[in-house]
């Protein structure tokens, strides 16, 4: 299988949104650098897992990499004309 197209931004979680409801996970906004003005501004599920298996919370502060993935026949040379 072909390697998929990608592209790796920094980021850093500006704060921890905290759920108001308990079954529901936190959010952690992330700022990306790089990104336009209006849209650097993200929000995920504040749960990942470590190399381990264990559910792992990011830190307010923390420096992370944000990363876009498409599979090969969703993307084009760039400078090409789109074909669908």
């Amino acid at each position: 299988m072909a390697e998929k197209a990608s592209s790796t931004l920094p980021g850093t979680v500006e704060k921890i949104i905290k759920s108001p409801f308990p079954d529901e996970p936190d959010k952690a906004q992330i700022t990306v650098e790089g990104a336009d003005h209006l849209y650097r501004e993200i929000r995920i599920e504040n749960t990942l897992t470590d190399e381990q298996g264990n559910e792992v919370e990011l830190k307010q502060g923390a420096q992370v990499d944000v990363t876009v993935e498409a599979d090969p026949d969703d993307t084009k040379k760039k400078g090409t004309a789109s074909q669908k």
